[in-house]
């Protein structure tokens, strides 16, 4: 995609571009048979993306961390759509227990589950770590989301298989991806004070969310289950993702303008990965703008996928163990 494309909103060969927006990319389409779990869509583009899967039908069960709000965007969305399905779950991905009861909470629902967009996040966040001890933005956007996924992987095999409805999990990775640390991932230095980089930490994690996504795409394409998934960067959006990054990044907005999103462009490719049909039996690919890009050399890195996969299942192990 080029700077021109992402400036005019010039469309790619699925007929959708920067410019388009979610309720565009899902215009015409009927969901009323799916269940849809979305992680942070209390807010921003997951807001966006909950009120326009929901619009279309889809039963949308949001987990957040903040209750409050999640309460408040499930009146936003019924206000303007009474027919709106929307179930409301804690959910704190920093933390293995809180994921651990989200799901419990989930499987009491006794529905479906079709969809899983994996889209909460935090990003360029001083030094810390999580209550689980794991650097914050490894922790949240990357071992929560893996372990969420594993927990309801079986949930979503049994709906694929007894409706025949190609289940889809969304992983929201960056552009970000591309800036991380020289070896992609720094499996024995996670945890490292002194060479921490709020930006390259945040890189880290969003590589870690496009390996993931590839990994478990090629694990179930070999055991043959109907599920199918893909990676999306959003595009640059101002949202609350940007409280910790200051001056810096409000002042690159002002320069580059032309090239950020309002919030309903940004929750297009997410909507467009979990519910257009030209994406059926498509899994492993990374989407930005509703179109197919390639990723870093990293992300590409089949041995650091399976490494990542490795890593992640023995911390979060540990850490149950503790």
């Amino acid at each position: 995609m080029s700077i021109l494309a992402l400036i005019t909103g010039k469309t790619g060969p699925s007929g959708f571009g920067s410019a388009s927006t979610a309720e565009q990319v899902t215009d015409g389409i009927n969901a009323n048979n799916l269940t849809a779990i979305v992680t942070g869509g209390a807010s921003g583009i997951g807001l966006e993306t909950s009120r326009v899967l929901a619009l279309r039908g889809v039963h949308v069960i949001i987990g957040a961390r903040n209750l409050k709000a999640a309460n408040e965007a499930k009146e936003i969305i019924l206000k303007d759509n009474g027919a709106a399905r929307i179930h409301v779950l804690k959910l704190d991905l920093c933390s293995i227990k809180s994921v651990n009861e989200f799901v419990k909470n989930f499987k009491a629902l006794n529905v479906p589950l079709n969809i899983l967009i994996n889209n909460a996040g935090i990003m360029f966040c001083p030094y810390q770590v999580s209550q689980d001890g794991i650097e914050i933005q490894f922790a949240t956007n990357h071992l929560g989301h893996f372990h969420l996924t594993n927990l309801l992987l079986g949930n979503m095999k049994i709906t694929a298989s007894s409706t025949g409805i190609q289940g889809r999990i969304v992983n929201l990775s960056s552009i970000a991806h591309l800036h991380t640390y020289d070896e992609g991932i720094r499996f024995d230095k996670l945890n490292d004070k002194k060479e921490y980089s709020d930006k390259k930490a945040y890189g880290q994690s969003k590589l870690a969310n496009l390996l993931h996504a590839n990994e478990l795409s090629r694990r179930l394409q070999e055991e043959g289950a109907n599920i199918i998934v893909n990676s999306v960067h959003p595009g640059l959006i101002m949202t609350n993702l940007f409280q910790y990054s200051g001056f810096v990044i409000r002042a690159l907005k002002v320069l580059t303008f032309l090239l950020w999103k309002n919030v309903p462009q940004g929750a297009a490719t997410t909507c467009y990965a979990a519910l257009h049909p030209s994406m059926k039996d498509i899994t492993g690919k990374y989407y930005l703008d509703c179109n197919e890009m390639k990723p870093s050399k990293h992300a590409r890195n089949d041995v650091l996928a399976k490494q990542l996969w490795d890593f992640s299942n023995k911390l979060i192990k540990s850490i149950e163990l503790s």
